[in-house]
């Protein structure tokens, strides 16, 4: 068999300090009304934030094979503005708000056409396979400030 471009999963990436991550509402993500069901949001969101990860080259697989820990959250908090509908196309933006020593905060934005429908903030903390808070690999910690200092800059 002969893999092609189409063979390879979506992937999103940064434009500037922003993560954006498109993607389509499913007949899965909605209920009856054609409405997406408001803890769907939250799926869209990891997603994005997952893709974040990997374009900002932090590895979290090899992290949790290597049992030096991995991101878990520990706070979400999601606005509702408007409903995003069955076919409607999303764009889901991720930025970096706030690196501490063992924890991440990131604001995201549910996106059609321009309009923000869902707002987002997610604190992840870097946990030990033990499920104990622990600092964050120094190089992702420097990661995401290279982020953060990219938003300083457009503002």
């Amino acid at each position: 068999m002969t893999t092609t471009s189409l063979d390879q999963p979506y992937r999103g990436g940064f434009v500037g300090p922003e993560h954006r991550f498109a993607l389509t509402v499913y007949f899965e993500d909605t209920d009856t009304a054609g409405i997406v069901y408001y803890a769907n949001y939250l799926k869209f969101m990891e997603r994005a934030r997952s893709d974040m990860l990997r374009a900002a080259e932090i590895d979290q697989r090899a992290a949790l094979e290597a049992d030096t820990g991995v991101y878990a959250v520990a706070e979400a908090n999601v606005r509702y503005l408007r409903p995003a509908k069955l076919g409607d196309d999303l764009v889901i933006v991720s930025t970096v708000e706030e690196v501490r020593a063992a924890s991440v905060r990131i604001q995201q934005r549910v996106i059609r056409a321009g309009e923000t429908l869902a707002e987002g903030r997610i604190t992840a903390a870097f946990l030990t396979p033990d499920g104990r808070p622990t600092r964050q690999p120094r190089d992702w910690v420097a990661r995401f400030e290279e982020i953060r200092a990219a938003t300083k800059e457009t503002q």
